[in-house]
C-alpha cells in the first residue's frame, strides 16, 4: 500500500514499548509524527531517537506527539532506550512500536525490497487531527533525518491550515507568506491581509505573517 498526501492514515493495534496501542485512539485529537528505524541498537537511530526527546517540549508546543517503529519487539526496545537514554542524555517519552511482524511496515510501506528485505527505509509521517497524512519523507538508512525539517514543516501546515497563506521556499516561523493566486477580490485581500503586503510581480503577492 503506497500512502498519498491526504489519505487517511490506516489504524493499526499492535504492541510497543510501553504496551499495546491502537494507534488512531492513541494519537486522539493531537498531531502525530511516526518515523520508522531499520533495527534497535543502531548507531544512527539511537542519535535521531534521542534528537527526538530533546525536541519533546517542541513538539507539545505545536499539539504533536512522537512514535517510533522498529522490527524488533518491545523487551529490545527497552533495553535500546536505556541505551539512547544513556548516550544521548535524554529521557525517551514516546513509544517505540514492536512490528516484530512486520504488519505496520507493511501497512505503510516501510519496507522497501531494493533497500532491504527485511528492514525498514527512513520513512517519516505527519498525520493530522483528522488523521490524514499530510507529510511524507523517505530517507536512505544511512542517512539520519533533519528534525529541524520536520517541525518547519510541522508550522507552515498549522499556520496554513488556520489562515489563507503559503509558504515560500526556506520558509520559518516569523518569515513573510505569500497570498495564494485564488485570492484576487480585493476587498477579500484587505480584510484577510490587513497588514498590507508587497509585489514585486502580479502573481507573487508577500505578506507578513498574519498570526504574528
Amino acid at each position: 500500500m503506497t500512502l498519498r498526501l491526504g489519505d487517511t492514515a490506516p489504524d493499526f493495534e499492535q504492541d510497543s514499548s510501553i504496551g499495546k496501542i491502537r494507534f488512531h485512539e492513541w494519537a486522539g485529537d493531537s498531531w502525530v509524527v511516526l518515523f520508522s528505524h531499520p533495527a534497535d541498537f543502531t548507531p544512527v537511530c539511537t542519535t535521531e531517537l534521542g534528537l527526538t526527546a530533546k525536541l519533546q517540549p517542541e513538539f507539545e508546543k505545536r499539539n504533536v506527539k512522537a512514535i517510533a517503529l522498529s522490527v524488533d519487539p518491545a523487551d529490545k526496545h527497552r533495553d535500546w532506550i536505556r541505551d539512547i537514554e544513556e548516550t544521548q542524555q535524554t529521557v525517551v517519552g514516546f513509544p517505540i512500536i514492536a512490528d516484530a511482524d512486520r504488519s505496520v511496515s507493511t501497512l505503510y510501506d516501510m519496507i522497501h525490497p531494493e533497500a532491504s528485505l527485511t528492514a525498514t527505509v527512513r520513512s517519516l509521517f505527519v498525520i493530522d487531527p483528522a488523521k490524514k497524512v499530510r507529510l511524507t519523507i523517505t530517507y536512505p538508512m544511512s542517512t539520519g533525518r533533519n528534525f529541524d525539517e520536520v517541525l518547519r514543516v510541522i508550522d507552515a501546515l498549522q499556520l496554513t491550515d488556520g489562515y489563507t497563506v503559503a509558504t515560500p521556499g526556506n520558509w520559518k516561523d516569523g518569515d513573510d507568506v505569500i497570498i495564494p493566486l485564488t485570492v484576487q477580490d480585493p476587498a477579500v485581500i484587505e480584510q484577510k491581509y490587513p497588514k498590507g503586503f508587497t509585489s514585486p510581480r502580479p502573481y507573487l503577492r508577500l505578506t507578513p505573517q498574519p498570526n504574528k
